[in-house]
């Protein structure tokens, strides 16, 4: 007869992790692409405009 399996006890969770992903936020700010776009809009936008 085999022996009965062993449950995994899971490793504890470190407390201080939430407090560091919500440290994480605060002023959200546009992405380098969606700049670079933007201005690639703008002056389309002024040259046809001229």
């Amino acid at each position: 007869m085999k022996p009965p399996l062993k449950r995994r006890v899971p490793k504890p969770r470190n407390p201080y992790v939430p407090l560091v992903i919500a440290r994480k936020a605060g002023a959200h700010d546009k992405t380098p692409g969606a700049k670079r776009q933007a201005e690639k809009q703008a002056l389309k936008k002024r040259l046809v405009e001229q």
